[in-house]
């Protein structure tokens, strides 16, 4: 993940916009992280799952399908 400043960041935009389509930019001012740069597709997956950090589901509220394709859920295979 690039770490920039952020002088360096303003005076390189086009650099660092086209970057953030690879890998999201860290911004920094006198050492630290300010910020980070990102493309607007990884932008939508955060607001996503920012949404939906604090939801809650309540295993005896899910229908009996759903409670069978957990159990039958195999780690680390993904979405057919």
């Amino acid at each position: 993940m690039p770490v920039v400043g952020a002088s360096e960041f303003v005076r390189g935009f086009g650099r660092y916009q086209d970057e953030a389509y690879r890998e999201v930019v860290k911004v920094t001012s006198h050492g630290r992280v300010i910020g980070g740069y990102l493309a607007a597709p990884d932008l939508e997956l955060f607001e996503r799952m920012k949404r939906h950090a604090g939801e809650v589901l309540v295993v005896g509220d899910l229908l009996d399908d759903v409670v069978a394709d957990i159990q039958a859920a195999e780690y680390g295979s993904g979405p057919e």
